[in-house]
C-alpha cells in the first residue's frame, strides 16, 4: 500500500523512499514485529480465557507434562501480523505476493481447523489426516499450476539450478510439477514436525526466511542475478518484503514463545510457515537450496521416517530414543533450552552455508 506513495515523489521527493525494496523490507520487519508485541498479550489472555490450551500426551518426554495448560493456537499472531505488514509494505500488483498470501491463507485455514478440532471440539486426533492432506495438495496444485502457466523464468521453467555449481541445471521436464508439489507439501509437514519445543520452529524459520529474502532480492535484480550466476526472476524482489514481514512476525512471536513459553503456535501457523517458504523457493528458482537453508526441518522429518522404518524392520527396536530428533536429545539428558539454542546455532550456520552458494560456483 505505502509503495504507491512513491508515485507522488515528483511532487514530494521524500516519498521516493517507498520505491526501494530494501526500505520496505526493513519497514515490514519492524511492522510485523511490533504488531505482534502489541496484540500478543491480548491474544494470549483470550486463548487462556477460552481454555484453548496444550494437552501433553503421556508418552512424550516427562518434562513436557508441565506444559499442560499453556495456551496454544498462538500462531494466529504470526498470521495476522504477517498479512497486515504484507498489505502495508508490498507492491500489491505483484503476482508472487498474492501467490504467497494464498498459500498463507489456505494452509493457515487447515492449521486453524486442525487446532480447533483438537482443542475446542476435544478430538485429540484433530482434523482427519486425509482432509489436511487434501488441503495441502489443493494448495500445491494451485501454486504449481499458476507457476506452470506463468513461470518465473520461461527459459528454466522445469529446470533446477544446482547450488555451488556454475550454470549447472537439472531439467526434470514434466516431472518438475510433481516435484514442486512434493516440495510444498513436504516442507509444510516438516515445519509442523519441528514445532515441538519452545521457540524451536519460529526461531529456525527466521534464518530460512532471511535466506530466501536475500535470494529473492538478488534474483529480482538482473545485474545481481547475472553477476552471481543465478536465475533472473522479474518481480521476485517483492518476495524479499514478504520474507521480511515473515521474519519480523516470527521474532515477535518468540517474545511470547521463548522458553518457558507463554503460548504455543499450534498447527495454526506451523503448517503455512513451511508452505510459504517452499512457495518462495519455487518462485525464485532455488528449490535445491531448500534442504540446505531449511536443513533442520529436513533432519526432523528424516528422523521420523528413519524411526518408523527402523521400528518396522527390526520389529520394535528404535533408532532414536524418540522422534522427531529434538526429543531424542531431550531424552539423552540435554536440557530443553540448550537443545533449542543449539538448533538455532545450526540454523544460523545453514543460512550462511546457503548464502555461500552465491559465490562458491
Amino acid at each position: 500500500m505505502f509503495y504507491y506513495l512513491s508515485h507522488l515523489s515528483s511532487n514530494i521527493s521524500f516519498l521516493n523512499i517507498f520505491n526501494y525494496i530494501t526500505f520496505r523490507t526493513g519497514a515490514a520487519v519492524f511492522t510485523s514485529f511490533f504488531l505482534t508485541l502489541l496484540i500478543g498479550p491480548a491474544v494470549v489472555r483470550k486463548l487462556r480465557s477460552y481454555k484453548i490450551s496444550q494437552i501433553e500426551r503421556a508418552y512424550g518426554p516427562k518434562s513436557h507434562l508441565s506444559k499442560n495448560g499453556t495456551p496454544t493456537m498462538g500462531g494466529i499472531l504470526i498470521l495476522v501480523s504477517l498479512l497486515v505488514s504484507v498489505l502495508l509494505w508490498t507492491k500489491l500488483d505483484n503476482s508472487y505476493i498474492w501467490l504467497l498470501v494464498f498459500t498463507t491463507l489456505s494452509l493457515g485455514f487447515a492449521g486453524i481447523m486442525d487446532d480447533y478440532t483438537k482443542l475446542v471440539k476435544k478430538n485429540p486426533e484433530g482434523m482427519k489426516s486425509w482432509i489436511k492432506l487434501a488441503i495441502q495438495l489443493l494448495t500445491a496444485i494451485v501454486v504449481v499450476g499458476y507457476l506452470s502457466i506463468n513461470p518465473p523464468n520461461a527459459d528454466y521453467a522445469t529446470s533446477l539450478i544446482v547450488p555451488y555449481m556454475s550454470k549447472m541445471f537439472i531439467n526434470l521436464s514434466v516431472f518438475y510439477f510433481a516435484f514442486a508439489m512434493l516440495v510444498i507439501v513436504g516442507t509444510s509437514n516438516a515445519t509442523n514436525l519441528t514445532d515441538g519445543l519452545d521457540g524451536l520452529a519460529s526461531g529456525c524459520m527466521i534464518f530460512t526466511a532471511v535466506t530466501y529474502g536475500i535470494f529473492a532480492y538478488l534474483a529480482g535484480n538482473i545485474n545481481f542475478a547475472d553477476y552471481l550466476k543465478i536465475i533472473y526472476v522479474p518481480g521476485a524482489g517483492e518476495i524479499c518484503v514478504f520474507m521480511g514481514a515473515l521474519a519480523g512476525a516470527c521474532i515477535g512471536f518468540l517474545w511470547f514463545n521463548a522458553y518457558p513459553a507463554q503460548v504455543f503456535m499450534g498447527d495454526t501457523s506451523s503448517l503455512f510457515l513451511g508452505g510459504v517458504i517452499a512457495t518462495a523457493a519455487l518462485c525464485v528458482k532455488q528449490e535445491l537450496l531448500l534442504p540446505i537453508a531449511g536443513g533442520l526441518f529436513v533432519s526432523e522429518t528424516v528422523s521420523v521416517m528413519l524411526q518408523m522404518g527402523f521400528f518396522k524392520m527390526t520389529h520394535g527396536r528404535r533408532l532414536f530414543k524418540m522422534a522427531p530428533l529434538h526429543h531424542h536429545f531431550e531424552l539423552k539428558g540435554v536440557p530443553e533450552p540448550k537443545v533449542i539454542v543449539r538448533f538455532w546455532i545450526v540454523g544460523m550456520m545453514l543460512m550462511l552455508l546457503a548464502l555461500a552458494s552465491l559465490k562458491i560456483r
